[in-house]
């Protein structure tokens, strides 16, 4: 897994790609809550994600957790149908927001 940061005016993007798994999650989890320290607004790109397991799953919740207690934003975008699949069926569908594409996650 890889990613990459991009910085806009009240935004930070993180672009990830790979496998979101036992062994990477701990660098993602890391990557983002130190992102989200420094924005008031994390946008998190999973297009080029093609698994992610339930500790992927455990850390993108500790950022939306991380998120609300610091009064910020966390926008998903780009899930493809395996991860998407993923979080329909641990129900977090309606706990995260969650938009199509990039243009979409920027103006929600």
């Amino acid at each position: 897994m890889k990613t990459a940061t991009r910085i806009q005016p009240g935004t930070t993007i993180v672009d990830v790609t790979g496998d979101i798994d036992m062994r990477t999650s701990p660098g993602l989890r890391r990557t983002l809550l130190d992102s989200l320290k420094e924005t008031p607004r994390l946008v998190v790109n999973l297009r080029e994600v093609r698994y992610v397991d339930s500790s992927g799953i455990a850390s993108l919740v500790e950022v939306l957790k991380e998120a609300r207690n610091t009064e910020k934003r966390l926008v998903l975008f780009g899930l493809n149908k395996t991860v998407h699949q993923v979080l329909q069926l641990t129900r977090l569908t309606t706990i995260f927001e969650i938009r199509e594409t990039e243009k979409e996650a920027l103006e929600a």
